[in-house]
């Protein structure tokens, strides 16, 4: 499914499991919790500037990464997709490091580098050997302050993000419904427009735009550095300083103080596009991470959609065989309250509205019977394991600290993750089921496949 972020080179990694045994889930999790125990240290510069440190010596790599608190939500109506625009253009120099030097190092010390913007946060990483860390702290420390911004580049730069949108918008009918979903759910708030922008957006888009809004947030005290991998904390620490403290403190941004009304009705929209299959999604506005209901709702995603036995793959894929793919999605870590939504891929000479009423129907079985303790225990353990698992790569613990960070949560929501979840109960899920996937809260979007046009087609670019 596509999300709501884009990469500088590649989209954002997902993992899935499939835990088929709940016993030898309980016990690969007891194990590899104990492994994976590593306190982080956190440590605040005079300028602001949070520091968070993971020594993990079990190989000899590390990762860097610095998280600003940016995204697509601290833009505005007219200018959207300004966080991606300026996520390309920081890889375009500085007077210490010229266009190109940035990736060239770091690729030459045989690591890899690269970024990432979503409606809440911009972050950019390398990846490599844990004696060249200093190098990519030098170079993340430049382009904190020293970017230059040319109109030249930025030209060129601009056609390579409209081209990204062409290809993951604009060219795929999916992405496409996945993008008017949200246009559709959030009227006021900023999630209403796509991370990458839209074409008008970034047409009027200028180089003034684009350093005020560098000026604005990429400051020490609005970012959060940090390093996971074969460190020690006492050694590099006044490295780190001796780079980003002379970088002087920012001024604060404001919060948003953009709130999105209540939803009293639901909300059906059709997209006619080019396109092989039929394709249905609802989108239930739900709360965030602030909410104690959020564990239960992720409980509530994994019974649904998590693997093949599912609800919903067994009901609509296997049983019925109405639809080709179907699933549901939730990040409870989101800065503001999001969606919750269902999609199905609509099997060629099925009714689209009997595919959705099949998955309305077993969100209704769920709101009226509350799972048995066995796919409750089966759903918890999918969950903790792949939470888990997914620490052990170094990359990865510091994207779940960096995200949690960047969005309010702070870091050590993240150690309480497993905790909170296994304390749902069959009853919670029952009730966040029924109070929040109701009809009011709905939108509903259908793509309505098109026969093919003849249409020449356009060069595509890649980024760098």
């Amino acid at each position: 499914m596509p999300s709501q972020s884009t990469a500088h080179n590649s989209s954002r990694p997902t993992w899935s499991f499939l835990i088929t045994s709940i016993l030898t889930s309980v016990l690969l999790i007891s194990q590899t919790s104990s492994v994976h125990a590593v306190e982080p240290k956190e440590f605040t510069l005079s300028n602001d500037m949070k520091v968070i440190l993971v020594e993990v010596p079990k190989a000899p790599v590390a990762t860097v990464q610095v998280w600003y608190k940016v995204g697509s939500r601290n833009e505005v109506m007219g200018r959207a997709g300004l966080s991606h625009m300026l996520e390309h253009m920081m890889f375009k120099g500085t007077a210490k490091y010229p266009k190109g030097t940035f990736s060239r190092l770091v690729r030459k010390n045989g690591g890899m580098d690269n970024a990432f913007t979503s409606q809440d946060f911009t972050a950019y990483f390398e990846n490599l050997a844990a004696d060249r860390v200093t190098l990519a702290l030098e170079l993340e420390a430049d382009r904190m302050q020293g970017l230059i911004l040319d109109a030249d580049e930025f030209k060129t730069e601009r056609e390579v993000v409209k081209e990204e949108r062409r290809l993951r918008n604009e060219d795929d009918p999916q992405g496409a419904l996945v993008e008017a979903l949200f246009a559709q759910a959030f009227m006021n708030h900023p999630y209403h427009w796509p991370v990458i922008g839209w074409f008008s957006d970034l047409d009027a888009m200028n180089l003034d735009d684009l350093q005020r809004h560098y000026d604005t947030y990429y400051s020490p005290n609005n970012a959060t550095l940090l390093v996971v991998g074969d460190v020690k904390a006492d050694t590099l620490l006044p490295t780190i300083t001796k780079l980003f403290e002379p970088i002087p403190k920012g001024p604060s941004p404001k919060p948003l103080a953009v709130t999105e009304a209540q939803q009293r009705g639901e909300r059906r929209f059709l997209l006619k596009r080019e396109a092989q299959v039929p394709f249905v999604m609802m989108g239930y506005r739900v709360p965030n991470y602030v909410s104690d209901d959020s564990y239960a709702l992720n409980v509530l995603e994994s019974i649904l959609s998590r693997g093949k036995s599912a609800r919903l793959y067994q009901s609509l894929v296997y049983e019925q065989k109405t639809a080709l793919a179907v699933g549901a999605d939730y990040g409870l870590m989101q800065a503001d309250p999001g969606l919750f939504y269902f999609y199905a891929v609509v099997k060629p000479g099925e009714k689209v509205d009997a595919v959705e009423e099949a998955v309305i129907k077993e969100i209704h079985r769920l709101q009226t019977e509350p799972p048995s303790e066995l796919e409750l225990q089966r759903a918890k353990n999918q969950i903790e394991a792949s939470h888990v698992f997914e620490q052990d790569s170094n990359f990865r613990q510091a994207m779940l600290l960096g995200e949690a960070e960047t969005i309010g949560a702070g870091w050590r929501k993240v150690s309480q993750f497993v905790e909170r979840t296994r304390a749902v109960t069959a009853q919670d899920v029952q009730r966040v089921a029924s109070q929040y996937l109701i009809a009011d809260s709905r939108t509903t979007g259908t793509l309505i496949p098109q026969p093919a046009q003849a249409q020449s087609a356009s060069p595509t670019q890649a980024h760098q």
